[in-house]
């Protein structure tokens, strides 16, 4: 038996308020207050041409605020441009270019201004930017020649982009240029050969650049190296290719990544090592790229500048070059300025403290306007990065902007002076009910506001002491915090808010609630089939809590059939089957908490009838083990002895040593090893800080023994913990927090007293500083989230002797929300007969797009069609509808899902036909037929699930016979009707049409075939890093498994017969029960020669006869002359070509024909009437007509790409003349 470590226990009083227990406090959006802007588009915002521009600016105050804009410091009449537009009860600027217009007339600086009576708030000065991807500048390139063992540099020159593009080197081909030490891309995208090798003119080197907003690749043309070869390459001291010289500068900002970069070449390849003088790198930050050719040092400080060198080096030399550093620092913040809430007449303060390099300035305004041309106030003092306010009044409310620059940048923070007289209230509900688990941690939460700023003071059961310190700790905001529950603390807590004007108070009943927990476990049993066995589980609990026992097996819910009986404390299984072997975990659970206890059932086949008398007795359990000893005591190890007990007929064939410890789970027992049942000593390796006992189980054939009585208690010394907590994870539980849980670590892992854990986190990729909290118990909540961000999140054991090892870095998610409406809803008729739906992603996903959801119905005048529903994948955004009814109009409701819901949707209607006041025809009454993305088609009704639009796959077949061959694109399309599904015979492509599932699970598996292999690609929503298995029969009923390592797709399997049908599909390597539907497709049939063979020609026999005849007359003549004696002159004969060359492979061209009976240019037909291929080295992008290449997201060209079309007579002279009995004859003479 076992008992896992329980899960965290879980509260039932839902903490309030999950504000920062430190933040400052709001003010209640029912009194007045100065505007404050809650949401801004970044400084430099960037937008892609082919959208809407959006620029975001929200605010709150009371009076709800109005807005306006500059634009380049100008007021921005908004009303006065068609295009733009603002957000209802929003600041939003939209920009609409659905009727025309350039983006790039609208780039500037844009800043947004919230004002009510009693401010003006301003957001920071957005930049801006329309993303640009300029086409790559055509150019021919001519082959770059090389002498072997010399250095080489490609270099890309992209175009300049906005942002920059990515940058990578694959052939035209489109493999990945393999890069090491010698061969490699710098940061400036050039291709850099420390030395080149004959084997690097086996490919050509095209420089790719990928850009951000429009997801698009563009190719540059292929470099084409000749190396010419040396008998022997030299050998080369190292030296620099970048940077030149021997000493350089580099300037970096605080905050950001320092990049260094140096190049060597030389024979052999130089190493790369990374120094700093004076000092040693910062082993926390700094990492070695680009095979040591880089030096990265992340978030860089003052303390990071210096002198780096990097030494290159091979067995001939070594050279080194010197990168002075200089670390700069745009604005940041020392101590921003806060809101000011203040009574009438009080006296209080702004400051606003920041640093840089060089110093910032510091400009204070109010209202948007500078101080000094404000009207002046009696009341307020400046002091260079402080104002000071001394007895302020009703008319003092206004909002102050702080901005502070330098030549990197600047910071622009607002905050308000609010002058209230206003009571002690309290913001939340009164007499609340907390409950919780006893020895656990909580918080109980007071929300409160009042101007003055009240004091809060907590009391217990109305009397006593204030409550702060020792076991209390009272927050800013009110929170009263007790960190172990005892049941002591049990009673009713009063929060109290004070000021002159009064006071308010509130009050919460915390109950204290035993934990549940199994004193009887159920344990481990060998049994014969057919017998019956029950496994116990005996539980203690809370009396006011509702228990609840249920069971798992193999960690899965049991089904409690015909033959198992649950009772409270035990199950009992009847006529015990194979199938009833594995795990049983018993599950007692309450409201606030659960326990966890797990036995092994193991089931024996029937054993054959004795032939012996001793093997006819009857067996039992073994007894318990007896007389247990400890000796060899040790800091992490003990010996334990035991003496056996009678093993009644059966063999023991094993020992179980078990333990128990007082400190976290007195009276449970967890296994600690198994030994063979012939031995009764053994080693027990020990954790620190325990105070162990022992115990010894027996087991043979029949089942486990009774436990030995325990041994007497050893206790180990204590230790820092060696391990941190497992399982760690950040979900969102609500759209604006993320609740951090973890696997709390056991006794023997807590290595010491007062366990606790250190949880950090922080946004990802934001730099920003980690927040942290110590925490007791096994989760923890950062509240005010934004919706669905990434976080990075560490959780560090501590105790009292020490910290663990530092943590892994996990990845979590705040909560998601509902998803905005799809963007760019379009609805397209280009006939009578189909409408075109297409859409684009929302703007606003708010966390994992789960699918989209449309719904539409026809309608003619006032009369309606039935409404239809189709649900499709997360990435489709296109549909056709096939109308059933030309005269009909259609209107369409689209909408998005996340894992929360669907989101807001979108309504459009069809265009309106031009006799459309006149109707003719009634409107449909059956259900309208729907077509896929590219023709599938298929009939849905609302009240039924929703299937997924069908697709045809578009299948490009790749050429295998000659180079000249051009790729063809062949759609298999798969029709679906109310009555018979059909299909297209699977010879070139098959593909599953179904939705995106809400749970996990795998579809659209596509599959296109060639006669020998076929490549396998399919969609899935499981998370990264899950394998799967490709499993196909052939028609012989053979099966064959491919396993397939996560994020490897597409998939080719190989040796597949010609003409062979095969079944396919595609399951989880962890969970075969999720699996694919079971596709069908069939290999293409071989290739075949339809033209007569020449050797069967009656008119080829004939003449083969006669040349066969000529020889055998000359060498009969020969013959006779020579045994005459004759003599003969001998003369040289010239060699002539045997045939004229091609005229085709002087200019280039190639003859292209789709006729079965033909061969296929540039083959050779032998005397056995067979093809033989021509070989050739060139890809099928030799032949294209130029332009740049363009790929989509997926890797699919966009567009077109050049390359050289013309080959160097160097690269092959093999001729391509056809064997001819001519030539026979000549080699016969």
């Amino acid at each position: 038996m076992a008992r896992p470590q329980p899960p965290p226990w879980v509260h039932a009083a839902v903490l309030l308020c999950l504000l920062g227990l430190g933040g400052a406090i709001e003010i209640p959006m029912d009194l007045s207050q100065p505007p404050t802007i809650t949401k801004q588009s970044v400084k430099d915002h960037i937008v892609d041409p082919r959208d809407n521009i959006l620029i975001e600016c929200e605010a709150k105050g009371n009076p709800a605020p109005s807005f306006h804009w500059t634009r380049n410091s100008r007021f921005f009449n908004v009303a006065k441009d068609p295009r733009v537009s603002m957000r209802r009860r929003s600041g939003t600027l939209v920009i609409d270019f659905r009727s025309g217009g350039r983006p790039e007339e609208y780039e500037g600086e844009y800043q947004c201004f919230a004002r009510n009576k009693f401010g003006t708030a301003l957001s920071n000065r957005i930049r801006l930017q329309v993303s640009k991807s300029p086409l790559w500048p055509k150019e021919n390139l001519d082959p770059v020649v090389v002498q072997e063992g010399a250095p080489l540099t490609l270099q890309c020159n992209p175009p300049p982009g906005l942002p920059s593009p990515v940058i990578f080197w694959m052939s035209s081909s489109m493999e990945p240029i393999t890069q090491d030490k010698r061969v490699s891309q710098g940061h400036n995208g050039d291709l850099y050969f420390s030395n080149v090798m004959v084997q690097d003119m086996q490919t050509d080197y095209s420089c790719n650049a990928r850009f951000h907003f429009t997801h698009t690749i563009q190719q540059k043309n292929p470099f084409t190296l000749k190396v010419l070869t040396t008998r022997g390459v030299s050998e080369r001291t190292p030296s620099f290719m970048y940077p030149q010289g021997t000493a350089s500068s580099q300037m970096v900002l605080r905050g950001m990544d320092l990049l260094l970069e140096c190049i060597a070449s030389g024979v052999p390849t130089p190493d790369i090592a990374w120094y700093k003088k004076g000092g040693d790198l910062p082993s926390d930050k700094a990492k070695f790229e680009n095979f040591n050719k880089a030096l990265r040092i992340t978030s860089v400080s003052e303390e990071d500048s210096g002198e780096y060198f990097c030494l290159a080096s091979n067995k001939m030399g070594s050279i080194r070059h010197t990168i002075s550093v200089r670390v700069k620092a745009a604005p940041y913040w020392l101590d921003e300025p806060k809101n000011l809430i203040l009574a009438p007449g009080e006296d209080g303060r702004l400051v606003c403290r920041a640093n840089g390099n060089p110093k910032p300035t510091v400009q204070w305004m109010v209202n948007g306007e500078p101080l000094q041309s404000a009207p002046p106030n009696p009341n307020r003092e400046v002091a260079g990065d402080t104002i000071i306010f001394r007895d302020t009044q009703i008319s003092s409310r206004a909002v102050y902007q702080c901005n502070t620059s330098n030549e990197h940048g600047y910071l622009l923070a607002n905050a308000f002076v609010s002058v209230l007289d206003v009571p002690p209230r309290m913001m939340s509900p009164r007499n609340q009910l907390i409950r919780v688990i006893l020895y656990n941690r909580t918080r109980l939460d007071c929300p409160f506001f009042g101007s003055p700023i009240p004091t809060l003071r907590w009391f217990k059961n109305g009397q006593g002491s204030n409550l702060d310190g020792g076991n209390y700790h009272v927050y800013e905001n009110g929170s009263l915090e007790i960190k172990m529950i005892r049941k002591e603390d049990q009673g009713i807590y009063t929060c109290v808010a004070t000021n002159i004007l009064g006071k308010a108070e509130n009050q919460v009943r915390l109950e204290v609630k035993d934990p549940t927990r199994i004193f009887r476990m159920p344990e481990d049993q060998i049994v014969k089939r057919g017998t019956t066995v029950q496994l116990e589980c005996r539980v203690k609990h809370d009396p006011s809590l509702k228990l609840t026992v249920s069971w798992l097996k193999d960690d899965q819910p049991l089904y409690i059939g015909n033959r198992m009986k649950k009772e409270d404390d035990s199950l009992t299984i009847f006529g015990v089957a194979e199938r009833d072997q594995g795990s049983y975990t018993c599950v007692a659970s309450t409201e606030l908490d659960q326990d966890l206890a797990k036995a092994y059932l193991t089931v024996l086949a029937d054993q054959t009838t004795p032939t012996n008398r001793l093997a006819a007795l009857p067996k039992g359990r073994p007894d318990r083990p007896r007389d247990l000893e400890l000796t060899d005591l040790a800091e992490r190890s003990v010996r334990l002895t035991w003496i056996p007990g009678d093993d009644n007929n059966s063999p023991i064939t094993d020992y179980v040593v078990q333990f128990e410890e007082d400190q976290f789970q007195p009276g449970v027992w967890h296994d600690h090893s198994k030994f063979p049942g012939s031995v009764n000593s053994a080693v027990l390796q020990l954790s620190p800080y325990v105070n162990y006992q022992f115990r010894v189980i027996a087991v043979n054939e029949v089942g486990s023994s009774h436990p030995s009585l325990p041994s007497e208690r050893y206790r180990t010394s204590g230790a820092p913990p060696e391990s941190n907590p497992s399982d760690v994870k950040g979900e969102g539980t609500r759209k604006n927090n993320m609740e951090i849980t973890w696997t709390p670590m056991n006794a023997t892992s807590a290595f010491g007293p007062n366990l606790r854990y250190i949880v950090k986190w922080r946004r990802k990729e934001t730099r920003e500083t980690w927040n942290n909290a110590t925490v007791w118990g096994s989760r923890y909540v950062v509240g005010q989230t934004p919706v669905y961000v990434p976080y990075e999140i560490r959780v560090q054991a501590e105790n009292d002797f020490g910290k663990g090892p530092e943590p892994d870095t996990v990845i979590g998610y705040s909560g998601e929300d509902l998803p905005s409406a799809p963007r760019r809803f379009r609805v397209r008729q280009p006939n009578l007969q189909t409408i075109n739906l297409e859409w684009d992603h929302p703007e606003h996903p708010n966390g994992i797009l789960t699918g989209y959801s449309l719904r539409y119905l026809p309608f003619n005048g006032t009369k309606l069609g039935k409404q239809m529903v189709e649900n499709f994948s997360p990435n489709q955004t296109k549909f056709t509808v096939q109308r059933a009814d030309p005269v009909s109009r259609y209107r369409f409701t689209l909408s998005a899902r996340t894992q929360v819901g669907s989101g807001e949707a979108v309504t459009e209607e069809s265009p309106a036909a031009p006799n459309e006041a006149t109707p003719t025809a009634a409107p449909p009454t059956l259900p309208p037929t729907t077509v896929g993305a590219t023709g599938a088609v298929s009939s849905t009704d609302a009240t039924a699930t929703a299937a997924a639009a069908t697709e045809a796959t578009t299948v490009p077949i790749i050429p295998t016979v000659a180079p000249t061959t051009i790729a063809t694109t062949v759609a298999t399309t798969t029709t679906t009707t109310a009555a018979a599904t059909m299909e297209s015979p699977p010879t070139t492509g098959t593909k599953t049409h179904e939705s995106a599932p809400d749970q996990q699970s795998i579809w659209n598996v596509t599959v296109h075939p060639n006669s020998k292999w076929a490549n396998i690609t399919w969609k899935h929503n499981f998370g990264p890093g899950t394998d799967f298995v490709v499993e196909y029969i052939d028609s012989n009923h053979t099966k064959k498994t491919v396993p397939v390592k996560a994020q490897a797709q597409p998939i080719q399997l190989t040796d597949l017969y010609p003409g062979m049908t095969y079944t396919l599909r595609v399951y989880s390597q962890d969970n075969e029960g999720i699996s694919s539907t079971i596709i069908t497709f069939m290999t293409n049939t071989a290739y075949t020669n339809s033209q007569p063979d020449v050797v069967t020609q009656g008119w080829f026999i004939g003449l083969m006869c006669a040349v066969a005849l000529l020889v055998l007359t000359l060498l009969i003549v020969c013959f006779i002359k020579r045994s005459r004696g004759g003599k003969y002159p001998v003369r040289e004969k010239k060699d002539v070509p045997l045939g004229p060359e091609d005229p085709k492979e002087e200019d280039g061209s190639f003859d292209y024909s789709d006729e079965d009976n033909k061969p296929l240019q540039g083959s050779q037909t032998s005397l056995d009437g067979t093809i033989k291929q021509q070989e050739s080295d060139d890809s099928l992008v030799d032949y294209g007509e130029g332009g740049e290449g363009q790929f989509n997201e997926d890797g699919s060209f966009i567009g077109q790409y050049t390359v050289k079309k013309d080959k160097e007579e160097t690269e092959g002279n093999e001729s391509s003349e056809a064997t001819s009995p001519v030539n026979a004859i000549y080699s016969l003479a």
